[in-house]
């Protein structure tokens, strides 16, 4: 026996082969050796990227010498390994800056979770039943090889697909340059809470196809439609910094936000001025701010495109009278005048709109409506207002994952026979986050085989035919090229910050190796050997900075950021007068009185990162309620349905039912139900299977006209108290409820 072999079958205690746990021998702990050297009790801090989000924040993250389980070869064991301790944000990096969210903190857990797939799995069972067995990385590779081989001999590449989140990086460059060279489709994009509306609207307006940078710290005004900027949307921890420079970074200029929209959102909560409004109205409110500022000649009519795009724009707004206004939107007059008037006067100035005015069927009307009170102001491209981060697009990257997902899924329904043979998933879940009424289930059932890249059994990787789990962030090459966040051109990198855990491969790396088994070669063939070698390729073409080459230094500082010239646009492309459009409601109004409006939560955003137990016990930032769903209502709203805080009230639309404890609240309109996205989930590990309830399950199949993304808050619903029972609500503030059938948490 040789020394490794010797080490491998010694208990930890070194006095016997195996270690038996209260007497059972089956409970056996191995020791591997170390693969790598380390210094006892000395820290390491090593750059890395933030994966909760799409804003790309750079990480430094503490590594330190820990006995951890681990997984070689199907066994599981302990291991000394360098792992890490604790995430912070970069202190150099300029989407960062030094900071970090709470869901970036809790991002640890993804390594360490005790659910976590520790080697390639195959159905057993039948589809949904979550039944898997361990296969070894060859006989997997082998059998997703197999599944590509026969669609090319059959001439079919076309019915590959690859279901993905829509983030610009490298490794989506590799998916797609594998399927334009493999002959099948881009992939495709799938987002909950999608922003293509925003960059529908800014191309239209501005030419520029990508969410906006907000210069807030030199702002004096900032008006926000629905936009949590503080919390859930965009590019929350640069928006936040920003937005402590704006009150309190300049000494005796302290800017004003006021908040437009119909349930209190964490920036709702920070704003000077918080002002409710009927949803699907935003956009009305912003022409008619407009219509007071050329009315009143506060500033010159602009000549731009995006108040160009505006039916009415060029004859002063007549539509958009504050009292035309006030009928619409139910924001008074004067308040209308007043708030115009701040606008035009305590400049610069600027709007923002995302999140549920976005998420309307006329959301691009909204959009495009709050683009031309931005161009009136004169902040676009200018100190204190809206910019456009420069863009790395000069390299031939492969296009980004673009929307389609809900024509995808009902083309597969639709169709007798799937048009999709092999499906691809990596990091969506759309069995959890799309309406139930879509279907999605129901189309994936009917693909003759699935392969899935997640690190966790989840509603849809339940669904899956073979899973190919991904390395954590902490354990492989990550990337990110921010389109938002700061005002110069920013690409996160970073190595490894450590060694795998388990027998988890990265999912660029396996695509790269299946490149290469391949009976018909890609064409061209790709390139690279491994991900980290295209990563290099493509930063060696950026400029080198004072610290060195381009490559060397954004693997010391998380990223590389500079000035970069863009190539130049020619504009807007030619569009139609862009009228008002007002937003349509599933459900008739009489049987379903209530606007129902399910958002980001603060902790879990789409419900993705509802696994983790820290976010799982971090107090909701407005309500302090936690591990559970709520219902928010309005107190006169209580009143009229005697609802008291804590009772169960049943949610219901055209298209499902739910129940959740209530939670008053003095923060949402009283024609308005709001609920937090995150919890409901069938299959999602320990810590977030079957708690609460999902709000996305009873959502309307309803889509937004122009990029067909779920129109999420254009779904009506009934309420009404479910009995006399009482909801499982935990508030941070100490209040503790009864869980429906007895026991207490």
């Amino acid at each position: 026996m040789d020394r490794r072999a010797f080490i491998k079958l010694t208990a930890i205690t070194g006095t016997s082969a195996t270690l038996a746990s209260c007497g059972h021998p089956e409970h056996q702990l191995i020791r591997f050796v170390p693969d790598e050297e380390l210094v006892p009790g000395i820290a390491e801090w090593k750059p890395s990227v933030c994966p909760a989000c799409a804003a790309g924040c750079g990480l430094n993250v503490r590594v330190m010498e820990a006995d951890v389980d681990v997984t070689r070869n199907g066994e599981r064991g302990v291991m000394k390994k360098g792992v890490a301790k604790k995430l912070e944000g970069h202190p150099l990096h300029p989407i960062s800056q030094g900071g970090l969210c709470p869901r970036g903190q809790a991002a640890i857990q993804i390594t360490y979770h005790p659910d976590r797939l520790t080697q390639p799995v195959k159905r057993r069972g039948a589809r949904g039943s979550g039944d898997f067995e361990p296969v070894s990385w060859d006989e997997a590779i082998a059998a997703l090889v197999g599944r590509l081989d026969a669609l090319a001999s059959a001439g079919d590449q076309k019915s590959l697909a690859f279901v993905t989140r829509r983030r610009d990086s490298r490794r989506a460059d590799l998916v797609g340059l594998f399927l334009a060279r493999y002959g099948a489709p881009p992939p495709i994009a799938f987002e909950l809470f999608d922003d293509d509306v925003l960059r529908r609207a800014n191309a239209l307006s501005f030419g520029r196809d990508q969410l906006p940078t907000f210069d807030l710290g030199r702002a004096r005004y900032v008006i926000a439609f629905g936009a949590d900027f503080l919390g859930t949307w965009n590019s929350p921890v640069a928006q936040s910094r920003a937005y402590h420079e704006m009150r309190q970074g300049r000494g005796g200029a302290r800017g004003k936000l006021v908040q437009v929209e119909s349930r209190m959102s964490q920036t709702g909560a920070n704003a000077d001025e918080w002002v409710p409004i009927r949803p699907g109205t935003e956009g009305v409110l912003a022409l008619g701010l407009a219509h007071v500022i050329l009315s009143e000649k506060l500033i010159p009519a602009p000549s731009g495109p995006a108040g160009a795009l505006i039916d009415g724009w060029s004859a002063g707004l007549p539509a958009y009278s504050p009292e035309e206004v006030e009928r619409q939107t139910g924001i008074k007059a004067a308040m209308v005048t007043r708030l115009a008037r701040e606008l035009a006067e305590r400049r610069p100035s600027l709007a923002i709109i995302g999140g549920a005015p976005l998420a309307q069927t006329n959301g691009l009307f909204q959009a495009v409506a709050v683009n031309a009170l931005n161009a009136l102001l004169g902040s676009v491209g200018q100190p204190g207002g809206v910019l456009f981060s420069p863009q790395l697009t000069m390299f031939g990257d492969a296009p980004p994952a673009r929307g389609g997902f809900a024509r995808f899924a009902s083309g597969i329904l639709s169709a007798s026979t799937s048009p999709v043979q092999l499906l691809l998933i990596d990091d969506v879940n759309p069995v959890f986050a799309t309406p139930r009424a879509s279907r999605v289930r129901d189309a994936l059932d009917k693909v003759p085989f699935v392969v899935s890249f997640a690190s966790f059994v989840d509603e849809t990787s339940a669904r899956a035919d073979l899973i190919l789990p991904d390395h954590s962030f902490l354990e492989s090459w990550v990337d990110a090229r921010p389109e938002s966040g700061a005002p110069i051109t920013v690409a996160s990198v970073a190595p490894p910050a450590m060694k795998p855990l388990h027998d988890t491969r990265s999912m660029p790396d396996v695509l790269l190796d299946v490149a290469k088994r391949l009976q018909k070669p890609l064409n061209p063939p790709l390139p690279w050997a491994t991900f980290d070698a295209m990563l290099a390729e493509w930063f060696a073409k950026l400029p080198a900075s004072a610290a060195g080459d381009a490559w060397g230094t954004a693997q010391k500082q998380a990223g590389w950021w500079g000035k970069v010239l863009e190539p130049k646009t020619a504009g807007p492309p030619p569009a139609r007068t862009i009228t008002q459009s007002a937003a349509q409601f599933d459900g008739d109004a009489t049987q379903f009185p209530f606007h129902f409006l399910p958002y980001p939560s603060a902790a879990f955003l789409d419900g993705s990162l509802a696994h983790l137990p820290w976010l799982q016990e971090l107090p909701d930032p407005v309500t302090s309620a936690m591990w559970s769903s709520w219902v928010e209502i309005n107190p006169r709203t209580a009143e009229r349905l005697q609802i008291a805080q804590g009772d169960l009230v049943e949610v219901r639309s055209a298209h499902g039912s739910l129940r959740a404890p209530a939670v008053v609240s003095p923060g949402i309109a009283p024609d308005v139900v709001a609920m937090p996205v995150g919890q409901g989930h069938e299959t999602f590990t320990r810590y977030a299977s079957g708690r609460g309830a999902n709000p996305v399950a009873i959502l309307a199949p309803v889509a937004e006209a122009a990029t067909d993304t779920l129109a999420w808050a254009a779904t009506r619903v009934t309420m009404s108290r479910a009995g006399d029972g009482r909801g499982e609500l935990i508030l941070f503030a100490g209040e503790m409820r009864e869980h429906p059938h007895g026991h207490e948490r």
